[in-house]
Order: C-alpha cells, then structure tokens, then sequence
C-alpha cells in the first residue's frame, strides 16, 4: 500500500512538471527545479547511500546538488575518506555519473568547509594581516633593538621601517636594516618610526572535513590562490565539462586586510606612496586627510579581491567547463562588482522575516530575527542584471528556525520573497547526506532546515518543489524589466572613519553599519515601495555604459533612467562618464549634487574640477525624484497600493509579472499594470492551473481582475495564449458549514511508534490521544463520512483552518490536492448529496519526536566540532520544549462559492 501511494505521488509530481504554465518558455530543466547544499559529514560517503541519496532527491523534485565536505560523525571514523584523495576522487566521480542519470546536475566547493583553505596553503599563501608598531624617538636619540611587534605573534615578517619627522621630513630605513636589527639616530629632529610587518591571522577552515583542515587562503593575492588550486589541477582534468559550476560561500575572512605586496598594489591603483602616509592611515582623529588615506587603502582592498582573487577563480574555472556561483556578502569590497564577477551570483538569507499573514506562527521562543532586507538582497541580483547573468542563487532557510520547527508553510513566504528581489535559481540550506545505518533523525548539520526524507516535512515537499520549480521557470525565462537604476555610493562608506577599522565588511549582519539611514538606502527603498522596478549600479558599470535611443545600455539590458541618491563623493571620472551620458540622452537623475571625490590623490584640484562640471553643465537637483521618472516615462506599477509585492519580466516584446499578497487581508479587485494588451493569461504555481482573466483597458494601462487571500501568489502573462479558458473567479457564500462527525484517525507512517488508531468528535492536536500519540512525528490519516449541505451550487471551498503542518486530500476516493501553505484551503467539485468519504492524511513537524528522545535519554548528537547547537547558538536540549500541536486542530468548513 505504501509502495503504491508513493509512485502515485511520484507520477502526479511527474504529470505536474511536465505542464507548461505560459507558450514561448522552455521545458522544464533541472536548473529551473530547486537546488540543495549537499553535506558531506566526514566525507564518510559510499556509492550504496549516494545512490540511494540521489534518488530520493531527485523523486522529490531536487534538480542538483552542490557538495560541502564538513566535519564527521563520532564512531564513523573508518569510513572518513579524505578529500581529494583517490577514494574521494573516486566518489565524486560516481556522484557526477548517478546524477546524470537522474538528469541532475552537481557544483562543489573548493575545499571543504569555508573559507577556502587546507592543508596546501603555506604560512606564505594564508590570510595576511598587516602589524604595526610606533616607536617614538627625541632629537639625537637613537634606536638600537631588533624590530618586533609589540605583542608576541606568530608570525610577523618585517617589511619596512619608515620614520616622520616633526618637522615634515620623511625617510624610509627599510634599508638600514641588519635583518631584523635597526642601529639608526634621529638627527635635527623628533621621530616618529612605523614598523610595518606581514603578519598572518592564523584562521583556519572552519567546519573542515578530513583532509580539508589547514590554513585560510589569502584573498588578495593571485600567486596565493595558483599555489591553492595545484592540488584540484591534478585531479580535476578527468572532470572537465562534467561538474556545473564551483561554489565559494560569504566571505568570512575574518581580520585579513593586508597581502605581501599589498603597497606595491596600492601605489598601482592609487597612484602614490602609501608609506609616506602611514600617520594618516593609523590616525585615530576623524580628520578628512586621514580617512581619505584609509578609503584608499579599503579600496584597494576591493580591487584586489575583484582582479588578483575572484576574477582569476572565474578564469580557472571556466577553463575546466565549469561555472563560478559566488556569495560576496561579507567581503571588504564593492559588491556589485564582486558578485558580477561570478557567472552566478548568489545572495543569503539568514534566519526569520516577518510577514502579515494570519495564522504564520512566528514564535520567539523557535526564530531568530532575519537579515533579508528586499535592499540587500538586490545586491545580487542587480548584480546579475546588469552584468548579464541569467541566474540568481540563494541560500535559504539558513535558520529559518529552531532545529526541527519549520514548517513547510513557513518556507513559502521566506522563498516568495527571494523570488520577488530578483533569484530565479534556488538553493536549500540544506541536505545532509545521511547513510541508511544512520538511526533516525539521521546525519545533521547545525545551522539547515534539513531537506531531506529523514526530516516529517519532506512527505509533501515535492509539492513545494513543484511550486518552486513552476516558479522558476517562468522567473527564468525572458529577461529581467527593471527600467530604474541607482547609483550605489560605496565611497561615501570607504571614506568615512569607520570606528577606525581599516579592515570593514560589508557583511548581511551589520546593515545598520553602512546600508540603513542611507540616503541610497533610502532612496531605493521608497521607489521600490512606489512600485518602481529598481536595480543598481557601481561606478565601473556606469564606465561601461552607453547610450541608445535615449535608454542606458549595459551588458545586462537596457534602463531608462540613473538615480543618483546625495552622494558626498564621486570619483571625477564616474562623473564625467555621467554627463558624457547625459549629454547622449540618457536620463541621469541627481536627486543632491556631489559634494567632492574620494581618496587622497590630487583631490583638491579634482574637487576644482569637479565643482566646475557641475556648474558649467548646468546640473540641477531633483528633490522630487518621482517626478523626475516619470518625465522620464518611467512609470510606477501602482498595483503595489493594493498590498501586492511583484517582480516582472520580459518575454519576447509581452510582460509576465509574479504578483504575491503578503498582507493580512484578501486582495479582490482590478489591478492596474503598465503595459496595454488585449489578453492576460493567471497562472497558479501552486495549483498548477491557468485561466484567461478579466480585464478593463484604461489608456495605456491594462487592468486586471485578481483574486488573492493572504499568503496567495499568482503569475501574470500579457498577450495572447491559445486554449485558454476563462479563469474561475469566486464568490463566498455568507453561510459557511462546519463538518460534524466522528474522524477515524489511523497513524500511517513516522515513529518511534505507531500509535493506535482514535477518534475525534471535536477536532483538536492529536497529542491528546495519549503518550504515544504525543511523542509521535509522521503522518495520520483522517477520515470523516457526512452528507453534503442542502444548496445549489457546484463548487465548496474546503477550509481546513489550523493545519499542523500539512495535508494530502482525497474526497470520495479521488485525489483533490496537497495544501502545505498558507491558506489552507482547496476546490471541490464532487460533493454528492449523500454519503460523500473525505480522508486527510496530515504530517506534523518532527519537534515531538525529538523531545521524547531526549526525555528518554537517548543521544543522538554525536558530531564532531560544533556538533549541535539551537538557534541562539547554546546547547541544544529539547527536553525544554512544550508539546508541538500536530494535525488538525480547528473546525473544518465547507464555504458555498458562486462563479463571478
């Protein structure tokens, strides 16, 4: 019996996929269904239970992998296979073949754990930070000591000595050095000496699998990263065009703001001696030379992550057929840049974000406060518009909440939201691989809402993957339809004092540090609150850019407009480069004018320069920048004043818009999108149906009638589409009618035991039924006979209220649907008059089952490192937690509904 559910579940999941949504997309590909971060504990793989893995992946809709070597597991040790070696090789050449004969597809990482490091970085090659030490020196003192730094370390190479005279007089005594030994008097003056030394941070991989463990690589440095990638050139040849891409995770180089040539490379860039300006850059005064000098240094920080690290790795990997999947959130650089310079740029969500809509539980006791910001995560796929990358990543769900908390209805609005700012091409947090001798829960990674069948939830995620998959098809299909640029000012951060810290991330933890309060923040915010479809540019992107028929084009596309936020610094040539476009047609919005330029080096007669451009070209601020677009015939989607959230796409001259109600309250009117067609197409991801919709024209705006409750998505297509019918609009009946009778309940499938079978009068959690039904996770079927409410009409919303977490419904023996989501409600078409059979089979979350295992002592923790952890990062003990409610716990209505 259950063999035969399964392949039903699995052939309605098949039939799902293969429908098409819209006419003109691509079948669906393993690329458009949702990807997983594929732990490997301990390396401690073997073909059996990679197979097996694979399989259940990929029956579930899971369209790759991406392969993360971690940490093992504690009694597993002689099945640790070391990375990279043979066996390993072996392993990963078995996965790739697996997979492709599931029609999967598999990236890795380089290395194991993050950042990237191991056991072949030299002391040389590893992360660099940069030690100095001040001495003070009176006229005619002199100095005969060895230079070391002040505190013990362990490593720290001398590079050079300079000294400042108080009276302006500089000299460099690097050469008088006698190794490490200075003998040197200060003549006719005070001193002061700076004693620069290359020092190394010491950090290690974090998280490292065997074979994996060593030092951080240094990300400044390209000779460092040739020397990290010889061991992957020998044994990767045999993989060429084989595995999709190579991942590098958020950078969490912690410390590291130096490289060994870091002033040779700065001279370079900056175009001066940055060693006759060490008093300024190690000022601790807010004074405008001095953070002027540190902006340099940040910046060249960038340059070198960009040119000597990232762009290098893209280069290498290319090389073997493989793309590059980047996370630069985090780095101490410009990240549109950064994350343009992967073939896929991938953003990161950590932990829980708010939304509106009812019965969305939102304990604090199970979530931490998420970081995704609609702003920042804009970073990526910004980057990715405008540098032509047809796919945006995320990390999902990292934390989404406490360990065995999250529902699957709780993973759909966090997922929405990624959809709308702009990732077409998502990643679980993740999957750990898990072998069958692995008693239950299985193998677990500490910070992951675990995708995997271990886990209660993944009886009806293949439902959301559907969802997701159907989703991502279209958001992939066409392109992006942002029409508004804004300028992101990085240099007004990179020159500000920074509570002195040299060495500043631009980290998705710390926003409040350099994003909010912004007026660029505040900008984009605003705009994209007024339903303009927004992306941003850096400076390098603005020197690319050119001018067609009025429209600025990039590598990406085309924008209509530039909005450049109050700016305290612009580079000179940036603009230049603006008015040049200004003067070609483009619209280039300044909502303030910029008040100088960044950096150090001739910046006086730059700032000349510069104030002269702008009073010469006659450039005016616009405070009301709405306006502005809009002479421009830039139009806001004034759909969002209903509530929606959207994100849209072009299609071969037609628009296709993902609208999402994240509001507490239904949306049922027509809303107006700016695009004039005489046909618009619905389609539903969820349910998988399409329907042609009613629409009113008004001028150049269409207007379109939609139906959405809380939590509810829908897609939006313009232009004609064949076979098509009428999408069913619906009314409420005032009276609704509650289902009264016994429900049968029977466990089906879960543990640690069966509990027996009940009955229910007045619905409630299950966990009533005794202990065993408290302690049990899985999925129990109920069944209730009743006879149909005396009306005339065809069509009965079935609202299951409260569900915990999710159910599969049949009526009369025939199957209706899944509803995992928020509202849980679904269509019935079949009600007969009599003796009509509705049987649920509803899954609760596996919270309960853990908790009685940790009452009964049982330890099931046995990881290496970490090992695991809750939410707040303390010791995880489920003993603390309350019951879960599981099942169905509210009344169950049948809502009469009449067509519209």
């Amino acid at each position: 019996m259950k063999k035969l559910l399964v392949l039903n579940l699995l052939l309605i999941g098949s039939i799902a996929f293969a429908q098409s949504s819209f006419s003109g997309l691509p079948e669906m590909s393993n690329t458009q269904k949702p990807w997983t971060r594929w732990w490997w504990m301990g390396n401690a793989v073997d073909k059996e239970n990679l197979r097996d893995n694979l399989i259940q992946l990929s029956e579930a809709g899971i369209g790759g992998v991406e392969i993360t070597p971690i940490y093992g597991v504690k009694g597993e040790e002689e099945n640790f296979i070391d990375y990279l070696s043979p066996k390993w090789m072996e392993m990963l050449d078995y996965t790739l073949q697996t997979a492709d004969s599931l029609g999967m597809q598999v990236d890795m990482v380089l290395g194991t754990g993050w950042p990237y490091g191991g056991p072949q970085v030299s002391q040389e090659d590893a992360a660099t930070k940069l030690i100095v030490r001040k001495y003070e020196l009176k006229k005619n003192e002199r100095i005969k000591e060895k230079i070391q730094p002040n505190e013990k370390e362990a490593y720290a190479k001398l590079k050079y000595v300079v000294a400042y005279g108080h009276q302006g007089t500089y000299l460099d005594l690097t050469d008088e050095l006698n190794g490490d030994e200075l003998n040197w008097k200060a003549k006719n003056e005070h001193y002061t000496l700076y004693a620069i030394f290359i020092g190394k941070t010491g950090q290690q991989v974090k998280r490292a699998a065997p074979g994996g463990k060593g030092f951080t690589l240094d990300h400044y440095s390209k000779k460092a990263f040739e020397d990290y990638v010889k061991p992957f050139d020998k044994v990767l040849p045999p993989f060429k065009n084989r595995i999709r891409a190579i991942f590098n995770d958020s950078y969490e180089v912690y410390d590291s703001n130096f490289t060994p040539e870091f002033f040779e490379k700065f001279e370079a860039y900056r175009g001066y001696d940055l060693k006759k300006h060490l008093p300024e850059l190690f000022s601790r005064m807010n004074t405008e030379l001095a953070n002027r000098v540190k902006g340099d240094y940040r910046e060249t920080l960038s340059d070198l992550l960009l040119n000597d690290f990232n762009r290098p790795w893209t280069d290498w990997a290319n090389a073997y057929g493989f793309k590059t999947k980047l996370q630069a959130h985090g780095s101490p650089g410009n990240l549109i840049d950064l994350y343009a310079s992967a073939d896929i740029p991938e953003c990161e969500t950590f932990g829980s974000m708010p939304f509106d809509i009812p019965g969305l539980r939102r304990k604090a006791e199970n979530i931490r406060n998420g970081d995704a910001d609609p702003v920042m995560l804009k970073f990526s796929s910004s980057a990715g518009h405008i540098a032509g990358r047809p796919l945006i990543s995320s990390e999902s769900f990292t934390w989404l909440r406490d360990h065995f908390k999250t529902a699957l209805s709780q993973t759909k609005p966090e997922a929405e939201e990624l959809l709308l700012n702009g990732v077409n091409h998502m990643f679980f947090h993740g999957t750990t691989y898990s072998p069958k001798r692995a008693a239950w829960p299985g193998w677990k990674f500490y910070a992951s809402v675990n995708m995997s069948p271990n886990n209660t939830i993944w009886e009806d995620a293949p439902e959301m993957f559907s969802y997701l998959a159907r989703s991502q098809q279209i958001l992939q299909a066409g392109n992006p339809d942002n029409e508004t640029l804004v300028y992101w000012p990085i240099y007004d951060v990179y020159n500000r004092q920074l509570k002195n810290k040299l060495f500043f991330q631009f980290k998705i933890h710390s926003l409040d540090e350099w994003l909010h309060g912004t007026s660029f923040y505040e900008v984009s915010t605003d705009l994209m609150k007024k339903g303009y479809g927004v992306d941003f540019i850096s400076d390098a992107f603005i020197a690319e850019a050119k001018v067609k028929n009025g429209a600025l084009q990039l590598p990406g596309g085309s924008f209509k407009a530039l909005v450049i936020p109050e700016v305290k610094y612009m580079p000179l040539e940036t603009l230049k480069k603006l008015l040049q476009l200004k003067k070609e047609g483009a619209n280039i919005i300044f909502k303030a004018l910029p008040q100088g330029v960044p950096g150090f080096k001739d910046f006086r007669s730059k700032e000349r320069e510069l104030t002269y451009l702008l009073k010469s070209n006659q450039i005016q601020p616009q405070q009301n920048i709405d306006a502005a677009l809009q002479a421009a015939h830039v139009k806001p989607e004034q759909l969002v004043n209903s509530g929606l959230k959207y994100i849209r796409r072009e299609l071969n001259g037609e628009k296709i818009y993902f609208l999402v109600n994240h509001t507490a309250k239904k949306v049922d009117e027509y809303i107006p999108i700016q695009h004039q067609t005489n046909q618009v197409t619905l389609f539903d991801a969820l349910s998988n149906t399409k329907g042609k919709a009613k629409i009113e024209q008004e001028g150049e705006v269409t207007k379109v009638w939609v139906q959405l409750e809380p939590g509810e998505s829908v897609f939006l297509k313009t232009g004609r589409e064949n076979e098509v019918n009428d999408w069913l609009y619906v009314e409420e009946e005032k009276e609704s009618f509650e289902l009264t009778g016994n429900w049968k309940i029977d466990f089906l499938r879960g543990g640690p035991k069966l509990p027996a079978s009940g009955e229910m009068k007045n619905l409630s959690t299950w966990t009533d039924l005794g202990t065993d039904a408290e302690n049990f996770s899985g999925t129990a079927s109920y069944e209730l006979k009743f006879d149909a409410p005396i009306s005339d009409v065809k069509l009965w919303k079935l609202d299951l209220g409260e569900v915990r977490e999710s159910a599969k419904v049949w009526l009369n023996g025939e199957y209706v649907g899944s509803s995992w989501s928020i509202p849980h409600q679904l269509i019935l078409k079949n009600l007969k008059n009599k003796n009509n059979t509705l049987r649920m089979e509803v899954t609760n979350l596996p919270a309960n089952r853990i908790r009685a295992k940790e009452n009964r002592g049982e330890e099931w923790k046995i990881f290496y490192e970490i090992n695991m952890v809750n939410k707040d990062y303390k010791e995880f003990d489920a003993t603390k937690w309350e019951v879960t409610p599981s099942g169905l716990v509210s009344p169950i209505k049948l809502i009469p509904l009449k067509k519209k």
